[in-house]
């Protein structure tokens, strides 16, 4: 239980600190530039947020992976709300022992490589309805590709 709360307690304060450091808005000096101006700034923040989203931590996570992180582990045999992510890049679904798995997640029958695990990550539930994972998905393909690249890393 103390590892669990340790881990959401981590993943809050990850994500407090990423919301950090960005300036106000302008709404003045955004209602007086041209439209042409204004898209300069907001392509520039979007490519921050996914480099920052996809940059690794000293560990070697990429910071993505901390949503992952709240209910997944990286131990070998250690499940929390989910099962532990360790090995699983090559697996079928529903194969890491120890874990009561869905109904739903036994019958999809998939192999977790680069093409499945994207198409899940983006929308878990819609891939495989009738999943316990609640989680939204992500929606951005280079924090997909980074989350999958760490996958692939634990063993």
């Amino acid at each position: 239980m103390r590892t669990v709360l340790r881990t959401l307690a981590a993943s809050a304060l990850a994500l407090a600190v990423a919301a950090c450091g960005s300036p106000p808005e302008d709404k003045a000096a955004d209602s007086a530039a041209p439209a042409a101006d204004s898209a300069a700034p907001v392509a520039s923040e979007a490519a921050t947020a996914t480099a920052a989203a996809t940059t690794a931590a000293a560990d070697g996570k990429p910071a993505a992976f901390a949503q992952c992180a709240t209910c997944h582990s990286t131990e070998p045999g250690k499940t929390m709300v989910g099962p532990s992510l360790a090995g699983v890049y090559g697996t079928k679904s529903a194969e890491v022992a120890g874990f009561a798995f869905s109904d739903a997640m036994k019958k999809a029958n998939l192999t977790w490589d680069d093409k499945t695990l994207d198409e899940y990550l983006t929308n878990p539930m819609k891939m495989v309805p009738g999943t316990r994972m609640t989680f939204a998905g992500l929606s951005d393909p280079a924090q997909r590709k980074a989350v999958i690249d760490y996958l692939k890393t634990l063993k």
